[in-house]
């Protein structure tokens, strides 16, 4: 499939930034957050399963220092040892954890700081991002890469609230600041049609996202999956996903807003297939970005089109 052109995608940012192809290695620390054990709220977020969207590894029995180690060698032989390697701490929100828990997760990395390891990325919610963390990640940067990657999922409060989310608009782009502020680089996660929200609730989040100036962006469709709340409230026929035109519709008006620089580190969700409910399009990752290529064509506009100043970062 031909480059896209109308929009900005990680693989050419990741080839042109390290000199060469580079993959995400999934570790699961072990996190929680403080909306599934009271602090916050009970249950977690309502699209969220009970292994927080990550691998389990870790409740499987894989300690952290394994799992990188069989990822490593797994993506050697799979590369032949010339790809970069993202260790990517993707489970639930991984800074809400003791300093020293901290501290262990992430010297696990520190160790093996060097080829091919070129980037740690660590994802968390907003409002578990301590200033003591952000300096222990921002040591680790003096190192290796760190990116932090804050869920917004949507700049509505309502729905926020709605979804179990129980965290504010201005927590997210406080949280924003200060990452990059400590030097750090910020992905910012989406999703599209969670109820509630629609079409202009997209735009907005777009424009939030891009006021904020987050280097990356990860957006995808609403994914109804199994051990979540959506699950009952889908098959009770209360919740409604997006069909694939709509989404790709969609799609293009929140790429439209963002600003022109900002790198779409994801244009699609995936599950597994005994895990995902709804929506079971035909379309692929490829397909996907095809699509929304060729909508933006049919417009005759590209990403950061109908952004404020339409200014580059």
């Amino acid at each position: 499939m031909s480059a896209p052109t109308r929009f900005r995608t990680l693989r050419p940012w990741l080839l042109a930034t390290f000199g060469r192809p580079v993959h995400r290695l999934a570790l699961d620390a072990g996190s929680t957050c403080p909306n599934r054990d009271g602090t916050r709220g009970r249950g977690g977020c309502a699209y969220c399963d009970v292994e927080g969207s990550g691998t389990g590894a870790l409740e499987s029995g894989l300690d952290l220092r394994r799992q990188l180690e069989l990822g490593l060698a797994r993506l050697a032989r799979r590369e032949g040892g010339t790809a970069g390697v993202i260790a990517y701490f993707q489970s639930y929100s991984n800074t809400y954890v003791s300093p020293q828990r901290l501290d262990e997760v992430l010297g696990v990395v520190e160790a093996r700081a060097g080829d091919p390891l070129v980037a740690v990325s660590v994802a968390t919610r907003p409002d578990t991002l301590p200033d003591w963390a952000l300096a222990r990640l921002a040591a680790l940067n003096r190192r290796l890469p760190v990116w932090v990657e804050l869920g917004l999922e949507t700049a509505d409060e309502l729905v926020l609230t709605a979804i179990n989310r129980l965290h504010t608009v201005a927590e997210f782009e406080d949280a924003v600041a200060r990452v990059r502020s400590a030097g750090l680089l910020c992905v910012a996660h989406a999703i599209l049609g969670l109820p509630g929200d629609g079409r202009a609730g997209a735009r907005h989040t777009a424009e939030v996202l891009a006021r904020c100036a987050v280097e990356g962006v990860k957006v995808h469709q609403l994914m109804v999956l199994e051990r979540t709340r959506f699950a009952a409230d889908w098959r009770a026929g209360r919740l409604a996903v997006l069909d694939a035109q709509s989404y790709v519709e969609w799609l293009a008006d929140f790429v439209e807003r963002l600003s022109p620089g900002q790198i779409l580190h994801r244009l699609t969700g995936d599950a597994a297939g005994a895990q995902l409910l709804a929506p079971r399009w035909s379309l692929d990752k490829n397909d996907v970005r095809a699509e929304l290529e060729a909508e933006l064509a049919r417009r005759g506009t590209e990403q950061g089109a109908l952004s404020a100043g339409n200014a580059r970062l």
